[in-house]
C-alpha cells in the first residue's frame, strides 16, 4: 500500500513543522510573484530616462537617424504638430507649463522637454514590457534584480517558522506523549496514572477520555482484587469449619451425632449459597439468564416472601407488616426474580433491625411502574456507606455480616435483577432511624393486560 510523503515521518513534530515550513514556502513563493507582478511598471522608469535622452538629442538636433520604432514630434508655439519616424498612432499631451514630462501612454514610453522657440519636442518609444510576455518578462527582470532581498527574507520567515512550528508541535503532542508514557506503565498493571491537560481542543478530550478509561480500569481492577480476595475468605471460611470438623471426627475427639453433622451441613448450605449466589451474579451480568417475564401480581407475592422469612427468621422478634394496595396493577417481570429481590432486602431488614422493631413492605404507581419500597426501624447506615452497599461483598458491618451467614452479594444480585427488568434501585439511610431501600419494576400496560402477557 503506497504511503504520503508525510506518512514516511517518525512523529507528528516532524509532519507538523514540514507542512507548515511547506505552506510557508510556498506562501511566500506566491507573494513573490505577486510582488514582482504588481511592481512590474518599476523598470519603466529607467525606459523614460532613455527615452528623455533621446528627446534632448532631438531638441538638439543631433537624433539622426531616428532609431527604430521611436517617433518624434515637434510641436511649435502655435500648436501645429510634425511627427518624424514611426507612426505610433498616439501623440502625448500639449503641455503648457513648460517643464520637462514622462511617463507611459498605451504602454507607449514618452519623453517631453520644451524648446526655446515656445514650443516642444516629444520623443515615444514602446515599452518592453508591453503585451502578455512584456509582463512575463517585467515581472522576472523585477525579480531578477532584487533576487537576493527576496532570498534573505524567505530564509528568514523559513527558519521563524520551523522555530514556531517545533513550539506548537511539542505543546500539541504533549498529551500524546503523556498517554503513550502512561499506556506502558498501564501495561505493567499500574492503573493509577493520569494524564494532566488543560486542553480543550480535541486532543485535550482525548486526554479526558483516557483518564476516564483509567480510571474506570482502576475500579475494575480493584473490583477483581477484592472478588478474589472476598471469594476466597467466603470459601475458607466454612471450608475450614468442615476440615476442623471431620478431623475431629476422624481422630475420635467428636462423635458423630446429630449435632455435629447439622453444623457440618451448616456450613455445606453456606458454601452452596455462596456458589449459587456467584453463579447468578456472574449470569445476570452477562445475561445469560433470560427473564421469563409475565403478568405477576405483587400482594401475593410479597405474602410469600414475608412467610418464608418469618419461618427462617423464627429468632427475630421483628414485625413485618406488608402494605401494598388493592388496585395496584400486576408486574411485567420474572416472578422468580423479583421474589429474589424481595427476599434480599426483606431479609437483610430483618436482619439490621433489632427486636421489637418493624419492617414495612410499601408500593405505590410511578410513572408506568410500580415502586416497591422496603423500610426498617433498624440502625440505619452512615451516608459514606450508600454509594457502595449494591457493589460485590460490600459490608457495612463486616463481623456481623460473617457471623449472620452474609456473603455481601445479596445486594449485587438485586441490583442486576432491576436493572435487567429496566428498573433502578436505591437506598436512602440515616443513622439510628433505620433505612429504605427501593426499587421500581416496569408495569403491565392497559393494552397487555387486556390481551394477556405470555
Amino acid at each position: 500500500m503506497a504511503t504520503g510523503p508525510l506518512e514516511r515521518l517518525p512523529t507528528i513534530r516532524a509532519k507538523l513543522g514540514s507542512v507548515i515550513v511547506f505552506a510557508v514556502g510556498v506562501t511566500i513563493l506566491l507573494s513573490y510573484v505577486l510582488i514582482g507582478f504588481f511592481l512590474k511598471n518599476s523598470p519603466r522608469d529607467s525606459e523614460a530616462i532613455d527615452v528623455l535622452s533621446l528627446a534632448n538629442a532631438a531638441a538638439s538636433g543631433t537624433l539622426n537617424p531616428i532609431p527604430a520604432d521611436t517617433m518624434v514630434v515637434t510641436r511649435r508655439a502655435d500648436g501645429q504638430a510634425t511627427v518624424q519616424g514611426a507612426n505610433l498612432g498616439v501623440l502625448p499631451q500639449d503641455f503648457d507649463d513648460r517643464a520637462v514630462h514622462w511617463g507611459v501612454i498605451n504602454e507607449l514610453v514618452y519623453a517631453t522637454i520644451p524648446t526655446d522657440h515656445g514650443g516642444s519636442i516629444s520623443v515615444l518609444q514602446p515599452s518592453p514590457s508591453r503585451g502578455s510576455l512584456g509582463k512575463i518578462s517585467s515581472t522576472l527582470g523585477f525579480l531578477q534584480s532584487a533576487w537576493w532581498q527576496f532570498l534573505i527574507a524567505g530564509a528568514v520567515a523559513a527558519v521563524i517558522a520551523l522555530v514556531m512550528a517545533r513550539w506548537l508541535a511539542r505543546g500539541l503532542t504533549q498529551p500524546l506523549r503523556d498517554m503513550a508514557a502512561a499506556s506502558r506503565r498501564m501495561e505493567m498493571g499500574d492503573y493509577g496514572v493520569r494524564v494532566e491537560t488543560r486542553r480543550r481542543d480535541e486532543v485535550g478530550q482525548l486526554a479526558v477520555a483516557f483518564n476516564r478509561m483509567s480510571g474506570e480500569l482502576e475500579n475494575l481492577e480493584r473490583l477483581r482484587r477484592d472478588l478474589v480476595a472476598n471469594v476466597s475468605h467466603e470459601l475458607k471460611t466454612p471450608i475450614t469449619a468442615i476440615r476442623a470438623h471431620l478431623e475431629n471426627l476422624a481422630d475420635g475427639v467428636e462423635q458423630p451425632d446429630p449435632e455435629t453433622l447439622q453444623i457440618m451441613l451448616a456450613q455445606t448450605e453456606r458454601l452452596g449459597r455462596l456458589v449459587e449466589q456467584l453463579l447468578d451474579l456472574s449470569r445476570l451480568d452477562s445475561g445469560e439468564i433470560p427473564l421469563h417475564r409475565q403478568s405477576v401480581e405483587l400482594g401475593p407475592l410479597v405474602t410469600q416472601v414475608v412467610s418464608e422469612i418469618e419461618v427462617a427468621r423464627a429468632d427475630k422478634v421483628v414485625a413485618i407488616r406488608p402494605r401494598i394496595p388493592s388496585d395496584l396493577p400486576a408486574l411485567d417481570a420474572d416472578p422468580e426474580r423479583v421474589h429474589q429481590v424481595l427476599f434480599n432486602l426483606v431479609d437483610n431488614a430483618v436482619r439490621f433491625t433489632p427486636g421489637g422493631g418493624e419492617v414495612t413492605i410499601s408500593a405505590h404507581r410511578h410513572n408506568g411502574s410500580v415502586e416497591i419500597t422496603v423500610a426498617d426501624t433498624g440502625v440505619g447506615i452512615r451516608p459514606e456507606h450508600l454509594p457502595l452497599l449494591f457493589e460485590r461483598f460490600y459490608r457495612v458491618d463486616t463481623a456481623r455480616s460473617r457471623g449472620d451467614g452474609g456473603t455481601g452479594i445479596g445486594l449485587a444480585i438485586a441490583r442486576s435483577v432491576v436493572e435487567a427488568h429496566g428498573g433502578h434501585i436505591h437506598a436512602k439511610s440515616e443513622p439510628g432511624q433505620g433505612s429504605a431501600f427501593t426499587f421500581d419494576i416496569p408495569a403491565v400496560s392497559a393494552e397487555s393486560d387486556h390481551k394477556g402477557v405470555p
